[in-house]
């Protein structure tokens, strides 16, 4: 089967599309033929190897896992004999993050555990853009920031991959919610259902007078002082950017200075790794088939231009999420 690899770290010119051995399928797990992937900041990273301190992970010299791609939908093509959660034919979607990852080829192998149905109403594309990002922007608001109705809620970073379903997951809160974005995603950003937007390139939200409950940082490189600002005194700051900070360590001094600051002030300054989760992934699906949450998409490439896809994923323009597709596309 073909997938994407790569055997050093580097640019996107050190993905190549390579035959490799098909998976085989073990007692508790199910082969799924891949009918779409997403690519997340999490796989240009690992393609980097930067911040050069997550090589202390995953390989010093070259990488210990020459495969990418943590979201996917697809179809299942043969089950394990301890399986009875789904059959060949069944329409799943997964993310596959802590898992056997390289969502990127044309099947993976994984545990039934990992998957779920795929929402009804969304075409392979559409789910396939749905888990990991989902599921930060869920567990960020709900879990970490303790979002509640009639809260004021600042997005940055509101046209992102996760910033798209953080407005619209935030709106089902019931939360009053401000997009901060480019000039460029403005309407994109009202019409997910922002009740104010902030262009970035115009306005400084930290030196607004609107003050806020609740932050959500998904894009930039303001500290945490600066956000602290726009902050009621209560508020909460969310701290998942994963911009700026250099080759060596990334934001990593960033969250952490906010970390230390936090037991300091009365506001909560918190951090959070995304954790995979089903019952998160049912929760997204039963939102999405109930028409309270759509995923956006902005471009679609084949596996052979994944380096292409790569490099405009790491441009950090997207308008929500970079889709690799087995179908010829047009992405212009």
């Amino acid at each position: 089967m073909k997938a994407i690899v790569y055997e050093v770290y580097g640019s996107p010119d050190v993905l190549q599309v390579k035959d490799i051995q098909k998976p085989v399928v073990g007692d508790d797990d199910v082969l799924v033929r891949v009918r779409a992937a997403a690519l997340n900041p999490l796989d240009w990273h690992f393609m980097r190897g930067e911040p050069y301190l997550m090589r202390l992970m995953t390989g010093l010299l070259k990488p210990k896992t020459n495969c990418l791609g943590a979201d996917l939908a697809g179809q299942v093509e043969a089950v394990g004999k301890n399986v009875t959660r789904f059959g060949p034919g069944d329409d799943v979607f997964a993310d596959i993050a802590d898992g056997p990852w390289g969502s990127l080829a044309e099947y993976v192998c994984v545990s039934d555990d990992w998957l779920e149905p795929k929402p009804t109403n969304l075409t392979f594309e559409q789910a396939a853009a749905v888990p990991l990002a989902a599921s930060t922007a869920l567990q960020g608001l709900r879990d970490v920031g303790r979002i509640e109705a009639g809260q004021r809620v600042l997005i940055i970073g509101a046209s992102g991959g996760v910033g798209t379903f953080a407005l619209q997951l935030a709106k089902w809160f019931g939360a009053e919610v401000t997009g901060v974005c480019s000039t460029r995603n403005l309407d994109l950003v009202r019409s997910l259902g922002a009740d104010h937007v902030i262009d970035y390139t115009r306005e400084d939200f930290a030196r607004g007078v609107q003050r806020y409950d609740l932050i959500f940082q998904l894009a930039g490189t303001r500290s945490a002082s600066d956000c602290r600002r726009a902050l009621t005194p209560r508020g909460t700051l969310v701290l998942s950017s994963g911009d700026g900070g250099g080759h060596w360590l990334g934001p990593l001094f960033r969250l952490v200075r906010a970390l230390a600051l936090s037991p300091f002030v009365g506001q909560k300054l918190v951090t959070f790794v995304t954790k995979k989760n089903r019952s998160d992934l049912l929760t997204m699906k039963g939102l999405i088939e109930a028409g309270d949450v759509t995923p956006v998409i902005d471009r679609q490439y084949t596996l052979s231009e994944v380096p292409e896809a790569m490099r405009y994923l790491e441009e950090g323009h997207a308008r929500g999420k970079v889709v690799i597709t087995w179908e010829s596309t047009d992405h212009t």
